[in-house]
């Protein structure tokens, strides 16, 4: 069979099979002949698709009026008149062909091919839309007259003229039949914006060779078939209104038809607006790619002072102002930070309340130093996952932490674009853990990460770079004032001439006989002893409980809330980090080597003790190993006597240490992803020998 015989018949399912849609476009690509006529199809589309929205027929019994003549909704025709000149030849000409055509009793795929010709020497959107147009001119001028009928004479005598008002007579029969036509119409408009919008898909971003395109591209002759064809089929319907007379009720052939048209254009639609956003995806892949190079650049390059760079991180919508001042509370300028230096605290929404205190407490003290408070300033940037909506309660958690915040803060956490949001993640290494990244009056990034020297001593490290972080270790020793002095001031005072104890543990029943043994050997001594308790470093309720009980029965000092117990632990892991990160080891650094020590002592539930008495004499124990050495002063009290107090006990807690001993150490901030690759030798402490790398997981809620 030749395939021409396949289209006589309206009714032949084989038409609208894939198989069939294939061969249609293949026809229609055959006619493409592109003679350079690339044409902005839009403002065309845009008076198509008003008019078709205009020519909505009535409901049953009653037609409608016509518009006010106001219509704020009315298009811009003024700026189409030049583009028309070029188009209007072409789109009469579409028109009459049709008439022509379908007058004679030609079928819907020769006109179809016969429009194809027509219009071969445009891109292909231009093809869908001038077809379009010829048609709306059609519909358009058939609904006016509908519309108008009953109220205006010159549209009654055009309505007589066309045969009409035996059809206007019967509009509960028209209106289905109008229904079934306007569903094939939208069908073929939406099918026209979509490949108007592959048009204008920005080429600098996308080409034909991508597959993304390259894929739509093959479907467009398809779709160009299709639509020309539901056109010339409801033109086809429009005509036969005039002949139909008091036989309105549509046949099955003409219903069957209509909803096939529909059904099959839908479907092209479908596959062409999944092809679209691969399309806006590989898009926006690609900008995302250049934005990121751009802002890196940005960082890399010199400045004359912050204000470029603060504001390609924060995003000011609709140029209002894109910070909120935590003193003031009101809307403020970038420009209020300009030539200042800039510490971005960078967190989620989450942020723990106990860090934000402590930041807060640092950040007022530091309000009040003279030469510091006028020359940095924090702004809060909050990381929000933007595959997620942002919601009525994440909004009220997020002002919720914003209220709270003294310092600046972005207006909306959408104001963090996310090619920033991934160059904090990428450049920065922002996970899930609060960073605070320096900026200095030049916009330039002076610290990655100033959180650690902030929690060691903060304002005093300003201006926080890394030049002032090896300064500030260089003047320091391993005493107790740089191991509890910024937790509680009181140690300082303790610091002349008192033995100082740190403890720390849940074990109530340790810390009592601890304490109890401690106080007795501060007697026998004769020696001045302070204790502070000092719990572990996720204190839970029983943390809390201890530190009550504490103070009822007088036992000794406890700090004055509980989120100065986490801080104390905090404080230990941001030294951690700090020596790491200017190349010390447990091998070749005492701070080192006692700042693990510390936290290994963390893993012990029972206990722990440090005891110190003036800068240089500090020794240490766990739970039982402390315990005993006190229990047994008499062993050591002449050596006390001779040595000094500190001394004496150091030496007596070294005797009793076995060659058997197990060390639990949590190093802080290592990933398990990173543990494969973690090729620092850690050693133990108390033998020198390399500890055993293992991979522990904890939920910080625990």
């Amino acid at each position: 069979m030749e395939l021409s015989s396949v289209f006589h018949g309206r009714s032949d399912p084989h038409i609208f099979s894939a198989s069939g849609g294939k061969a249609m476009g293949k026809l229609i690509e055959a006619t493409h002949e592109f003679a350079g006529f690339d044409i902005s199809m839009k403002p065309v589309l845009d008076i198509v698709e008003d008019i078709f929205r205009r020519a909505t027929p009535a409901a049953p019994g009653a037609l409608k009026q016509v518009e006010d003549a106001n219509d704020e909704r009315a298009l811009p025709y003024s700026n189409l008149d030049e583009l028309m000149d070029v188009l209007a030849v072409t789109i009469n000409r579409i028109s009459c062909e049709i008439t022509y055509r379908l007058s004679i009793g030609e079928d819907a795929h020769s006109t179809t091919l016969a429009v194809a010709q027509i219009v071969k020497g445009y891109l292909w959107d231009a093809k869908i839309v001038l077809a379009l147009a010829a048609f709306a001119m059609t519909y358009g001028e058939l609904l006016l007259v509908i519309q108008l009928y009953a109220t205006n004479p010159l549209a009654k005598g055009v309505a007589l003229l066309k045969q009409l008002p035996e059809v206007l007579a019967r509009p509960d029969l028209l209106k289905p039949k109008f229904d079934t036509l306007a569903a094939l119409i939208n069908a073929m408009v939406v099918v026209a914006k979509c490949i108007v919008e592959f048009k204008e898909l920005p080429s600098k971003y996308i080409s034909p060779h991508d597959p993304e395109l390259s894929s739509a591209n093959a479907d467009f002759p398809s779709a160009v078939y299709w639509t020309i064809r539901g056109m010339v089929v409801c033109s086809s319907q429009i005509m036969n209104l005039i002949s139909m007379g008091h036989e309105l009720l549509p046949s099955t052939a003409d219903s069957w038809e209509l909803s096939s048209l529909t059904h099959n254009i839908n479907g092209i639609y479908d596959d062409l607006v999944e092809k679209l956003n691969l399309c806006r995806k590989r898009i926006n892949e690609r900008k995302d790619i250049e934005a990121f190079q751009t802002l890196v650049r940005l960082f890399e390059a010199t400045h004359i002072d912050n204000i470029k760079i603060l504001k390609a991180l924060i995003y000011a919508k609709d140029d209002q102002p894109p910070l909120w001042d935590g003193t003031t509370k009101r809307r403020v300028n970038i420009e209020v930070l300009r030539r200042k230096s800039v510490l971005l605290l960078i967190s989620d929404i989450e942020i723990p309340d106990k860090e934000l205190l402590i930041l807060e407490q640092i950040y007022n003290d530091s309000r009040g130093q003279t030469g510091i408070e006028s020359q940095y300033e924090v702004i809060w940037i909050p990381i929000v996952n933007r595959s997620t909506p942002f919601d009525d309660t994440k909004m009220t958690q997020f002002e919720s932490v914003q209220a709270t915040m003294q310092w600046h803060s972005v207006v909306h956490p959408s104001m963090i674009q996310p090619v920033v949001i991934r160059y904090i993640k990428e450049v920065w290494g922002f996970s899930k853990k609060p960073l605070l990244v320096v900026l200095d009056p030049q916009g330039k990034v002076v610290n990655h990460n100033a959180m650690h020297m902030m929690f060691i001593w903060g304002s005093a490290a300003y201006p926080f770079t890394k030049l002032r972080e090896e300064a500030l270790w260089k003047g320091e020793t391993w005493r107790i004032e740089l191991l509890a002095d910024s937790i509680d001031t009181n140690i300082n005072n303790w610091a002349k001439g008192k033995v100082i104890c740190l403890y720390g543990g849940e074990d109530m029943d340790w810390i009592r006989k601890f304490t109890t043994a401690a106080k007795a050997v501060a007697r026998a001594a004769n020696i001045e002893l302070e204790m502070l308790y000092m719990g572990k470093s996720n204190p839970r309720e029983q943390v809390r409980r201890n530190m009550t009980a504490i103070k009822l029965e007088n036992i000794s000092h406890t700090l004055p809330d509980i989120s100065l117990v986490w801080f104390f632990w905090a404080r230990l892991e941001s030294m951690w980090h700090s020596r790491a990160q200017h190349g010390m080891t447990v091998q070749n650094d005492l701070i080192m080597q006692e700042i693990l020590t510390m936290l290994g002592f963390d893993g012990n539930d029972r206990g722990w003790a440090v005891i110190s008495r003036e800068a240089d004499e500090m020794t240490r124990a766990k739970a039982d190993t402390a315990l005993k050495s006190l229990e047994e002063y008499k062993a050591w009290a002449t050596a006390s006597a001779e040595k000094g107090f500190v001394p004496a006990l150091n030496d007596y807690i070294k005797s009793l240490q076995t060659e058997h001993h197990c060390n639990c150490l949590i190093l802080p901030g290592i990933s398990a992803a990173a543990i494969g690759s973690f090729n620092e030798r850690v050693v133990c402490v108390d033998c020198g020998k390399p500890m055993e790398v293992l991979l522990m997981l904890r939920c910080c809620t625990d």
